[in-house]
C-alpha cells in the first residue's frame, strides 16, 4: 500500500513543480523506488502484450515515456549522494543498487521488448519519421545491443552479475574517497608554522579549527584549504605532510583502500566489454564519442603531447631555477615545491598572485557577473526565489527567464565545501527538459550547479581565486546547456550528449574569464568598490599562459593514464601504483614520489562518466578554442553570435551527430591551431 505520506506519490505543491527537498526524509527513498520499479513494470508489460505491430508511438515512445517516478527518485536521491550525503544515506545506495541495476537489466535484456524495438527498427524508413524521432529510434535499439541484449544462456547471466558487480564497486571506491578525504586534518598550534600564508587561508583554517573544535588553525584536503596551503606555506615538510596526505588517499592499509577495487573496476569493464565482442573497453566506449576510436584519441594526446612538451620543460626549468637561486644549486624541486615556487615566479613575471585578485572576486559580486554575462549574450535573466525548497541552508534557488519573459528554467545554486559533499565542481539536473507531443507543452528543466569554493569567514565575505572564476564559468556553462535544451525527449534533451561534446559549452565559458569588458561588467573590490584596475586586468591576460604547458602536459597524462586502463585486452593483475607510473611517463616532468598514486582517487573515470573518455577535456578545448575565436572576431558579447551558439549547440541536445552542429555553428571543422594560438604555443 502506498504511503500518502511519501512527497514522491503526490503532485508537488511547489513553484514550478520543484522537488520538495523540505519534505524528502531518507526513509521515503526506498518505497519510492520500489513503487517506481513496479508502475515501470507495468508500463514495460503494456508495450510487450500490446497486440497492435509496433510503432514508434506504442513502442519507442511509450518505452521513452515509462518509469517518470522511478527516474525522478532516482535523480534526487543521485544527485543528492555526492551533494548532500551521511553514512545512512552511502548504506541505503549499497541496499537500493543492486535493486536499481537489476530492475535496469530486467528492460535492457528483454528480448521480448527489444524484438518490438527491432521492428520498429527494421521498418523505420516506412514510418515517415523526423529526425529527433529516427535519433531517439537509434539511440533506443542501439541502447539494446551495447547492454547485452543480444546474449544468449550464460552469457546473458554473467552480464547482469558483471553489471552489478560494477555499480556497487564505483560506489565503494566514491564512499573510500569521500571519507579519506573529510577524515584528514592538519592542525597547526604554533604561528610561526603559519609563514607566508595569506590572512584569508589563516581566517580559514581558524573557522575550520571551530568547526572542528580543534585548538588552532586546520587544513583539509578540500581545495580551498589545500590549494593555498600549497601555494604559500613556506614550510616545505608541511607541503611535503599535505601534498603525500592528498597524494596517498586511498592507499593506506585500512577500509578506505581503493588499489584492488581500481583492478576490480579495470576488469569488470574489460569483462564486460570482451562479452559484448568488443576487444577493450575503450572500443565499446568510445563507439559512441566524436573520437570513434583508441587511435583518434592517441593521435590528439600525442600531437599535444609533441607541441606543448618543448615549453612544458622550459617552464619546468624556469621554476627550477628560482628554487635553487633561493635554496642552492643541490636542491631537488619536488612535487610539493612547484605550486609554491611557481606562485612566486608568476609573481616577480607578473607582479600577480591569487591573493591580490580576491578582493576582486566576491562571491555575490561573481554571481551578478556571470549571471549579467548570460543576460547580455542570450537576455536571460535570474530572480532568487525563497520559496523553492532548497537541501541545504547554502543551496539557493533562482528561477531563470527567457528574453521574452517567458519561464525557461530553475537554477540551483551550491557553492561551499562539507563533509556530505564530494570534492570538485559539476552541473547536473532534478528535471530535464521535454515537450508533450499530445499538447505541445514545454516541459522546462530543474538544473543544478554544485562547486566546493572558498567559504566566508566571520569578518569576510566569500573571496575567490580567479581559478574559482574560471570554474563557476565552466560549470555555468554546462548549466547554459542544460536550461536552453529544446528538444522532444528528455533522453535527448541538453547535456545529453556525445561525452567529448559535453565540454565545448562550459569551456567556452572559461575564455571570458580574462577579458576585461566581462571583467569590468562585475569586479569590485569587496571594501573599496573600486573597480579592478585596468593594468591588474592587463596582467591577468599577459599571465593567462604562464605554465599553460605544463598544465597542458597534466591534463594529458590524465588523459593518458586513463587510456592505459581502457586500452587492456587482458585482466590486469599487477602493481597499481608501477602501471600509472609507466602509462605517464612520457609526459612527467617532476620526479616521481614513489608511495602517490592518482589512480585510487580518479574518480572521474572509475566512478564517474569519464572512463575511457578523460581526454573529452582536451577534445573538447580544441572546439572551444576555435569555436571563441568568433567571438572575438566580432565581438565577445555579439549576441549574433550567441544565438547561433544557442541555436546550433545548446538547444540542440542529442538530436543531431556533433559535429554536424559544429559546423552548423562554426561553418568548419575545428582544427588544434586556435589552441595553440591561444597558448601562446604558435603564433
Amino acid at each position: 500500500m502506498i504511503q500518502t505520506l511519501n512527497p514522491f506519490f503526490e503532485p508537488f505543491n511547489t513553484p514550478h513543480g520543484t522537488m520538495p527537498f523540505d519534505r524528502v526524509a531518507i526513509e521515503h527513498y526506498e518505497p519510492a523506488i520500489r513503487e517506481g520499479i513496479a508502475r515501470q513494470n507495468k508500463e514495460i508489460d503494456a508495450i510487450i502484450n500490446n497486440p497492435e505491430p509496433a510503432t514508434f508511438q506504442n513502442t519507442i515512445l511509450a518505452l521513452e515515456e515509462s518509469g517518470k517516478l522511478l527516474q525522478q527518485v532516482e535523480n534526487v536521491f543521485g544527485n543528492l549522494l555526492s551533494a548532500e550525503t551521511n553514512d545512512a544515506m552511502q548504506e541505503l545506495a549499497k541496499e537500493l543498487m543492486p535493486l536499481l541495476n537489476e530492475h535496469a537489466n530486467n528492460i535492457s535484456l528483454n528480448e521480448r521488448l527489444f524484438a518490438r524495438v527491432k521492428a520498429v527498427y527494421k521498418q523505420r524508413q516506412n514510418e515517415s519519421l523526423s529526425a529527433e524521432q529516427m535519433k531517439l529510434l537509434e539511440d533506443t535499439y542501439d541502447g539494446f545491443i551495447r547492454s547485452g541484449v543480444n546474449l544468449q544462456g550464460a552469457d546473458k547471466e554473467k552480464y547482469r552479475e558483471l553489471s552489478q558487480k560494477l555499480s556497487l564497486l564505483a560506489l565503494q571506491f566514491s564512499e573510500n574517497n569521500l571519507k579519506e578525504t573529510n577524515d584528514y586534518l592538519l592542525v597547526l598550534k604554533d604561528k610561526a608554522q603559519l609563514e607566508g600564508l595569506p590572512q584569508t587561508a589563516i581566517d580559514a583554517a581558524a573557522e575550520t579549527a571551530r568547526e572542528k573544535q580543534v585548538e588552532g588553525w586546520a587544513f583539509t584536503l578540500q581545495a580551498p584549504s589545500f590549494v593555498p596551503f600549497m601555494n604559500y606555506s613556506t614550510h616545505r615538510e608541511l607541503r611535503k605532510e599535505l601534498y603525500m596526505a592528498y597524494n596517498t588517499k586511498c592507499t593506506h592499509d585500512n577500509a578506505c583502500n581503493n588499489l584492488d577495487i581500481v583492478k576490480e573496476l579495470v576488469n569488470t569493464r574489460l569483462a564486460i566489454a570482451q562479452l559484448l565482442g568488443y576487444k577493450d573497453y575503450a572500443s565499446y566506449k568510445l563507439e559512441r564519442r566524436m573520437a570513434q576510436n583508441s587511435e583518434n584519441v592517441y593521435r590528439l594526446l600525442n600531437q599535444l603531447l609533441e607541441a606543448y612538451k618543448p615549453t612544458a620543460l622550459q617552464e619546468y626549468a624556469e621554476v627550477q631555477a628560482l628554487a635553487k637561486e633561493e635554496q642552492g644549486d643541490g636542491f631537488v624541486l619536488m612535487p610539493w615545491d612547484w605550486s609554491y615556487y611557481s606562485r612566486k615566479l608568476q609573481e616577480r613575471k607578473f607582479n600577480l598572485n591569487d591573493e591580490m585578485l580576491r578582493p576582486y572576486f566576491e562571491l555575490e559580486n561573481v554571481k551578478k557577473g556571470v549571471f549579467g554575462l548570460a543576460t547580455r549574450l542570450y537576455g536571460i535573466t535570474f530572480k532568487k526565489n525563497t520559496d523553492i525548497p532548497v537541501y541545504h541552508k547554502d543551496v539557493e534557488a533562482y528561477e531563470v527567464f527567457d528574453k521574452d519573459g517567458s519561464f525557461l528554467a530553475v537554477l540551483y545554486t551550491d557553492f561551499y565545501p562539507r563533509e556530505g559533499k564530494r570534492s570538485g565542481a559539476w552541473m547536473t539536473s532534478y528535471k530535464e527538459q521535454w515537450i508533450d507531443e499530445a499538447t505541445g507543452e514545454n516541459s522546462r528543466p530543474h538544473v543544478s550547479l554544485v562547486m566546493n569554493f572558498t567559504k566566508p569567514t566571520q569578518d569576510k565575505p566569500a573571496l575567490l581565486t580567479f581559478s574559482e572564476v574560471e570554474t563557476f564559468l565552466h560549470e555555468f556553462g554546462h548549466s547554459l546547456h542544460g536550461m536552453f535544451a529544446n528538444t522532444t525527449y528528455a533522453s535527448l534533451s541538453g547535456t545529453n550528449v556525445y561525452w567529448d561534446f559535453v565540454e565545448l559549452p562550459s569551456q567556452i565559458m572559461e575564455n571570458f574569464a580574462t577579458e576585461k569588458e566581462f571583467l569590468h561588467t562585475f569586479a569590485r573590490h569587496y571594501q573599496t568598490g573600486e573597480l579592478i584596475p585596468d593594468e591588474l586586468v592587463q596582467r591577468i591576460k599577459d599571465s593567462a599562459n604562464f605554465n599553460a604547458a605544463y598544465a597542458c602536459l597534466r591534463q594529458v597524462s590524465f588523459g593518458l593514464l586513463d587510456m592505459a586502463w581502457y586500452t587492456r585486452t587482458t585482466p590486469f593483475e599487477g602493481d597499481v601504483r608501477a602501471y600509472e607510473k609507466q602509462a605517464w611517463t612520457p609526459t612527467q616532468i617532476l620526479p616521481d614520489v614513489s608511495e602517490a598514486c592518482m589512480s585510487v582517487q580518479f574518480s572521474h573515470i572509475f566512478a564517474g562518466g569519464y572512463s575511457a573518455g578523460y581526454y573529452s577535456y582536451k577534445w573538447a578545448e580544441v572546439l572551444d578554442a576555435d569555436a571563441f575565436s568568433l567571438f572575438q572576431e566580432r565581438g565577445i558579447f555579439n549576441t549574433d553570435v550567441a544565438t547561433s551558439f544557442r541555436e546550433n549547440i545548446l538547444s540542440k541536445g542529442g538530436t543531431e551527430p556533433p559535429m554536424e552542429l559544429y559546423k552548423r555553428f562554426r561553418g568548419q571543422e575545428p582544427t588544434i591551431d586556435a589552441l595553440l594560438i591561444r597558448n601562446g604555443i604558435k603564433k
